[in-house]
């Protein structure tokens, strides 16, 4: 009996498995919307089907996801097969288990308390809420992205991907419940979506920034293989690359180079501004790089930056990433176990990890730029992380390292996040990537000039125009939450009422 009882639960949490991975055929470059629906009603009509176990048939869909959609995860170890290859199978296993908890999460409330399809979804998306905030949070692959190709995205304007993830599904819900009236209604709130978005992208497009003259934006993408980039002869191949590209042309009024584009600190050689900025013949030069300041004790901190040069290598302003990849840039508790054993290997304090920067800003390099909200590689999958006081932003910047990422699955899904960030806040984005995806990406996240995947090269864009602030970027997170609030409280009072019904 026992056997037969385990035996039944493995194929209920292997369906949820399947249904999971089909769900991440919505994800980039594949952008499958309607395999994905199929895929997350499978996987709600699951949970809703075995209450008792559905803590661990939601854990199986969440991992059968983010297995599937974040496979990319295996890239960084194969840069040095050698030295990290082994560590790949535990990355492909360990990030989606630990995901997937969020997951459990959702389906061990909703089958604990009887709540039904619309309840699992519910909860899933507070779920999702949790997962893009709790540890620093890592909002990748959210269910609402699988929209970000499509006309739907442009729903992000009004209440952001939590919003589309939310409605996304209730529209997994509505198919599960297998009967007309919700099925009727999902199909409805896909057509409104589509409807919606189709109206918004056929709305005339705002002047370009600073018409009539306009910002003209030189994208660079030296295309330096990871494995190659911090090599010392091959180094200096990329950064004369990059100063090519920089000289080539006509003059235009910024050049932009991805993160950490050399492997040299302006401190550390101080000839390396000006010859920088003398490529670019007056031009702004934007370029990421490792910044080194001296501490209080007089240790050296490092900072993934992004610096502004102007004439003479003058330094017009600068940013310093603040949102820093838990074990990949960092260590956390890395300084208090410094400071509690002495042992600095992962201090940040002792120069080795990244320090973070204080908040995100806009920066304002010059005049005729206008304000700039500058990214840092991850930091643009955080919607949180767009929502800056004081003056709002002209335009997005985010400048990134790609390369780590493979060329299958991950650069595309970076990209496309930052796309949502566009929508989100009716901002241009101008996106610089080492290896590619390299953009610029109007208002509403459309792609008004791209640079070949994976080639070197370079490409001059004017800066599209902003729309007026979105209510997404006023408001933030409020109308999913309090549509949330009003959904759980309506499904509750429903699941009393039913209660008394039968106690009567």
């Amino acid at each position: 009996m026992g056997n037969a009882l385990r035996g039944d639960a493995a194929r209920w949490m292997g369906l949820a498995a399947l249904s999971g991975a089909i769900a991440g055929a919505g994800l980039q470059p594949l952008g499958w919307w309607w395999l994905a629906l199929a895929g997350f009603g499978g996987l709600v009509w699951l949970v809703a089907r075995v209450p008792g176990r559905a803590g661990r048939v939601a854990w199986a869909g969440g991992f059968g996801y983010f297995a599937a959609g974040l496979n990319w995860i295996v890239e960084p170890f194969l840069i040095d097969v050698a030295r990290d290859g082994w560590m790949a199978p535990f990355a492909l296993i360990g990030l989606p288990s630990g995901l997937a908890l969020f997951w459990a999460l959702a389906g061990w409330i909703a089958g604990r308390w009887r709540l039904g399809g619309v309840g699992f979804a519910l909860m899933l998306t507070l779920a999702e809420l949790a997962r893009g905030h709790v540890l620093t949070g890592f909002p990748w692959a959210t269910p609402g992205q699988i929209w970000i190709d499509h006309a739907p995205a442009q729903a992000a304007a009004l209440f952001g991907q939590y919003g589309l993830t939310l409605a996304t599904l209730l529209v997994a819900a509505g198919l599960a419940a297998l009967r007309p009236v919700p099925v009727v209604l999902a199909a409805g709130l896909v057509a409104a979506g589509f409807g919606y978005g189709q109206w918004r992208l056929s709305l005339p497009e705002p002047p370009a920034f600073a018409a009539p003259e306009g910002v003209t934006v030189r994208l660079v993408q030296p295309a330096a293989e990871q494995g190659l980039k911090w090599d010392a002869d091959e180094a200096q191949v990329f950064f004369q690359r990059q100063l090519d590209f920089t000289k080539a042309g006509p003059r235009v009024d910024l050049t932009i180079w991805p993160e950490t584009s050399i492997p040299y600190t302006l401190e550390d050689y101080p000839d390396l501004a000006p010859m920088i900025a003398g490529a670019a013949r007056g031009g702004a030069v934007a370029l990421g790089i490792q910044r080194l300041e001296p501490g209080e004790g007089g240790e050296w901190r490092f900072f993934n930056s992004l610096v502004v040069l102007g004439p003479g290598g003058a330094r017009l302003a600068s940013y310093d990433k603040h949102h820093l990849v838990p074990f990949g840039e960092y260590i956390p508790g890395g300084d208090w176990l410094m400071d509690l054993t002495g042992i600095g290997a992962f201090a940040a304090q002792a120069g080795n990890a990244y320090t973070a920067g204080t908040a995100p800003a806009v920066i304002t390099p010059a005049p005729d730029l206008g304000r700039i909200l500058p990214l840092i590689c991850y930091e643009a999958v955080f919607p949180q992380d767009l929502r800056v006081p004081g003056a709002r932003a002209d335009w997005l910047l985010q400048v990134t390292n790609d390369a780590w990422f493979g060329t299958l699955t991950g650069p595309f899904q970076h990209a496309a996040q930052a796309r949502l960030r566009a929508v989100e806040q009716g901002l241009p984005l101008v996106r610089v990537a080492n290896t590619g995806v390299s953009a610029v990406y109007d208002a509403r996240g459309r792609v008004v000039a791209e640079l070949p995947f994976g080639q070197p090269g370079w490409l001059d864009a004017q800066v599209p125009g902003a729309l007026p602030m979105t209510p997404y970027a006023r408001w933030g997170e409020w109308f999913v939450l309090a549509a949330l609030t009003v959904m759980l409280a309506g499904l509750a009072l429903s699941r009393l009422r039913g209660r008394g019904r039968i106690g009567a």
